[in-house]
């Protein structure tokens, strides 16, 4: 297969055969305001196995229906609530997937064999456009091979399934870089499976009472995912990523330390811009300020990915406050170092 590459300013051109790609069971990758997708017709259960088949992804991991209009959640959904009504006012389109039961429709292929479904509204041109253009329903996980870091260029698309799918969609840089927050509104108490832009707070305020999944900060068991994201290692560059955490100074003592004795070997460190200066690693990746958490979400799968590009062996990344958005940065960083972290 050859894999068509749609610059930026040939959209408009090409959205009309991208809608009928994804119409007659192909596979058209995209930007969201979070990360790429890798969109496929939700109502197709030959396009959710063609997405596995591409990105090498267990097909018990759950994909996201994404729809452009918050009326047509009723064709995905057997029931909607009045909690996901209210979520949808105040949030879509944005970075929040709900979890509710799935409408008859919806192929079991889609939802991991789950009775329940994610869905979510982007809020990005390209993508309401797609969906659009493709009939208004789109199952969409991140555009990369499974297990590697999210993709947030449309050359990272490329760099992992070029000769896989049919288009990629180039928009640029995306905003967020961090997948959306999912909230699970099938229990008792709405429950966050997936930490990200959307926090708990916020939730909170239009919710009331919001808990969080017990897993989201430690290792998974070895229960079927609820929702994308929750049973597999992900986001994972190639080498040996471990997290440390402590006061600053202890920090960058223990991972010197640890770099001096990795000879042979090519390091490297994250580091927020107050110690950029203070590591002796290989390559040093300044993700930003430590209070900038917007930037440090931009930037983590850019810098992992840059890694693997310089072929780093063994990293060492600063742990981030998991307050906010940074409790979705550490979410994304433990299951990138198989959630290998030091207390110092």
């Amino acid at each position: 297969m050859r894999t068509k590459f749609v610059e930026i300013d040939q959209q408009k051109e090409y959205m009309a055969q991208a809608g009928r790609i994804l119409q007659e069971g192909g596979l058209v990758a995209f930007p969201t305001e979070t990360v790429y997708g890798l969109g496929g017709d939700a109502f197709n259960p030959g396009s959710c196995r063609k997405i596995y088949e591409a990105k090498g992804r267990p097909s018990d991991n759950p994909l996201i229906v994404h729809i452009c209009r918050i009326e047509d959640l009723k064709m995905v959904a057997a029931e909607v609530p009045r909690e996901a009504m209210l979520l949808a006012e105040k949030f879509w389109p944005g970075p929040l997937t709900m979890i509710l039961p799935k409408a008859d429709r919806v192929p079991y292929e889609v939802t991991g064999g789950l009775d329940t479904v994610a869905v979510r509204m982007p809020n990005h041109p390209i993508a309401l456009a797609l969906i659009d253009a493709a009939g208004g329903y789109v199952v969409a996980p991140s555009a990369n091979s499974s297990g590697k870091p999210s993709p947030t260029l449309a050359g990272h698309v490329l760099e992992d399934l070029d000769g896989r799918i049919d288009m990629i969609l180039d928009g640029g840089p995306v905003g967020i870089g961090l997948e959306s927050t999912i909230v699970d509104l099938t229990t008792d108490v709405p429950e966050i499976l997936r930490p990200g832009y959307i926090t708990r707070e916020m939730l909170e305020e239009v919710l009331g009472q919001v808990k969080t999944d017990v897993t989201i900060m430690s290792a998974d068991t070895g229960q079927a995912p609820k929702a994308p994201g929750m049973k597999y290692r992900h986001y994972a560059p190639v080498g040996e990523l471990t997290i440390v955490a402590g006061e600053p100074e202890r920090v960058v003592h223990w991972i010197n330390e640890k770099l001096s004795q990795s000879a042979g070997k090519k390091t490297g460190v994250i580091c927020t811009d107050e110690n950029r200066d203070k590591y002796l690693a290989d390559v040093v990746k300044n993700i930003g300020k430590r209070d900038d958490e917007a930037r440090i979400a931009r930037e983590l799968y850019r810098i992992l990915r840059e890694f693997d590009e310089e072929k780093v062996e063994i990293m060492y990344s600063e742990a981030f406050d998991t307050a906010g958005v940074g409790q979705a940065i550490m979410n994304r960083l433990l299951k990138a170092a198989g959630y290998h972290i030091i207390y110092v």
